[in-house]
């Protein structure tokens, strides 16, 4: 006598919970990254420009920078700016685009995985491979200013500088994310975020505020100068920019540190939200 089949209700039926399952894909993620090629490469273009930075400011100290706030606000404020683009280019560009270029989305989508979970824990490995990065580069300057400046005078500045250009890496990881998501080629994630990020969205800013004569406060790289700024300007906390006149007359704004974390936030959240969109609703092939 054959023994009845008895359906269980799809409530009842045992899903991985997704936390486990971000917890596991990120550490699978990450251990990619480590493992890969492109992290040997960024990690020697980091260490590249911090011995530029280096043999600069032995060469030219005194001349360039005066004291530690001058040191960290001209170096800091700049160098890691671009260790967050690149970070964001090489980590991100091709996360979920890859999924669909090297067919790999295609099973992993057969699993009972939701998409929401691959694409936080992809973010999330990306974030943490970028922030190792950002700290490497840190690091090498921190070791800089202790042998000029003397290994008790960091500025407090120096964390909430770094606070800001991990929450600028944030927004930039999810714009990045989100243009990954629009297409379905690897190189296109690259080329567009490094164009836009390197040059866009600074030419975009100039045009806004030297020809409309506004506040750039809807263009990301408006509020990647607060980075820098802390170093400089301890009264520029609001949310308003500041003005003034340049060489040749054209207006010009700074971003308050309020406003810059605002923007930063905003764009991260937007970005990599409309991403994780695109990406529940595209079809594997």
């Amino acid at each position: 006598m054959a023994t009845p089949t008895v359906a269980i209700p799809a409530t009842h039926r045992i899903v991985p919970d997704s936390l486990p399952q971000v917890l596991k894909l990120t550490r699978y993620q990450l251990r990619e990254y480590l493992r890969s090629r492109r992290f040997l490469a960024l990690l020697g273009i980091v260490v590249t420009i911090g011995v530029i930075l280096s043999a600069v400011v032995g060469h030219f100290r005194g001349v360039l920078v005066s004291d530690n706030l001058s040191f960290y606000g001209n170096f800091w404020g700049s160098g890691v700016y671009l260790v967050i683009v690149l970070s964001a280019v090489f980590f991100g560009g091709d996360a979920i685009a890859g999924e669909f270029q090297n067919k790999t989305g295609y099973f992993l989508m057969g699993l009972p995985i939701r998409r929401s979970t691959v694409y936080v824990a992809k973010f999330i490995a990306a974030f943490l491979a970028s922030t190792a990065m950002v700290l490497l580069f840190l690091v090498i300057l921190v070791g800089n200013g202790a042998f000029y400046f003397g290994g008790g005078l960091f500025p407090w500045q120096l964390a909430l500088s770094l606070v800001l250009a991990i929450a600028y890496l944030a927004a930039v990881l999810g714009a990045t994310f989100l243009f990954s998501s629009l297409f379905k080629t690897s190189a296109y994630g690259f080329v567009l975020t490094a164009i836009l990020f390197l040059f866009g969205f600074s030419i975009l800013e100039s045009l806004v505020s030297g020809l409309i004569k506004i506040e750039p406060w809807m263009v990301i790289s408006y509020a990647q100068s607060t980075i820098g700024g802390v170093f400089f300007s301890t009264t520029n906390w609001g949310f308003h920019g500041t003005i003034s006149a340049g060489v040749f007359g054209n207006t010009m704004y700074t971003a308050g540190i309020g406003e810059g974390i605002v923007i930063m936030v905003a764009y991260f959240l937007v970005t990599a939200l409309l991403g994780l969109f695109l990406f529940e609703r595209e079809e594997f092939s």
